[in-house]
């Protein structure tokens, strides 16, 4: 039987308008994965990204970049590259991500140690080394999403049971893979077997919160997924979106409203579940209108230094 490092895997990696970063994400697994292949799905970037991929790896025959003529979103992307994919095993990858040599040994070791386990996510560091949040997530319920909003999170530590919070990256690291709710979809490994059962994202989500819907899908379907602490990896969050702040925030928040309506309207009482929506769009509101004042701000003030 082949070790874990031996079995190849298919890499998607969904890219817009992130520049060299995505040249940086293919460099890293073509090095530490070399008999896997790489589909990157890029969505009509604007950028220069493709141009330096075509340039670095033109003689990398198991590099195949698949250009979408329009930014259809990450679940449609997602599901473009996995239509494409040969291997066994899918492996959905940020292209902003750094896999190390341990990275998809160890997810797959994991993945295939537990039959019923169908998804595994590895340990996103920050640039600085620090945990980031997303890689180990329990069920945002409308309860938890109103604590988190109402910015109460920072009680969760003393008052747990009363303040809730389902991003599980400030409590402490685990020595061994664990069973979560949920992982980011910044790095996620799959079973060709539990990807044929509960099919592909949802492509009515245009960005966020589409990896949590797929996590809940798949427990509904009777798969478990797994956070593996051992297999790391860098993530700069967000380097893709910094040119699009407020885009990427109504994309967010509206991601966040169909995954509640979705999932929670039938099991919480309609009261709290329109109290969470609401909170949601204000929530939306005030950050459009901080990021208006704050673009008028510097721009009187960049007239004024003309002058």
């Amino acid at each position: 039987m082949n070790s874990a490092s031996s079995i190849p895997v298919s890499v998607i990696i969904v890219n817009y308008n992130s520049g060299r970063h995505v040249s940086s994400c293919v460099r890293s697994v073509l090095q530490h994965a070399p008999d896997s292949e790489v589909i990157v799905v890029d969505n009509a970037s604007q950028d220069d990204s493709i141009t330096l991929l075509d340039t670095e790896f033109a003689d990398q025959s198991q590099l195949k970049i698949i250009r979408h003529p329009v930014n259809a979103g990450f679940a449609v992307a997602c599901n473009l590259g996995t239509s494409h994919a040969t291997h066994e095993y899918y492996f959905y990858l940020n292209p902003d991500c750094i896999i190390d040599e341990n990275t998809i040994p160890r997810l797959l070791a994991c993945l295939n140690k537990h039959e019923n386990v169908g998804m595994v996510g590895g340990l996103l560091l920050n640039a600085d080394g620090s945990e980031q949040r997303g890689g180990r997530r329990s069920v945002p319920t409308p309860g938890r999403t109103l604590v988190r909003i109402l910015k109460l999170s920072f009680l969760s530590k003393r008052f747990p049971r009363l303040f809730p919070d389902f991003n599980l990256h400030q409590q402490a690291l685990p020595e061994h893979p664990i069973e979560v709710d949920a992982i980011s979809g910044a790095c996620m490994l799959v079973k060709r077997q539990a990807f044929d059962e509960v099919s592909g994202l949802d492509e009515a989500y245009f960005l966020h919160c589409e990896d949590l819907d797929w996590c809940m899908r798949f427990h509904q379907q009777g798969w478990k997924i797994m956070f593996v602490p051992d297999a790391i990896l860098t993530h700069e969050q967000g380097a893709c979106s910094k040119s699009t702040p407020i885009a990427v925030e109504w994309y967010k928040h509206n991601g966040m409203v169909r995954f509640y309506r979705k999932f929670f309207r039938h099991e919480y009482p309609h009261l709290l579940l329109w109290t969470v929506i609401l909170a949601i769009w204000v929530r939306f509101g005030s950050i459009a209108a901080l990021s208006s004042v704050k673009n008028v701000w510097q721009a009187a003030l960049g007239s004024r230094n003309l002058k």
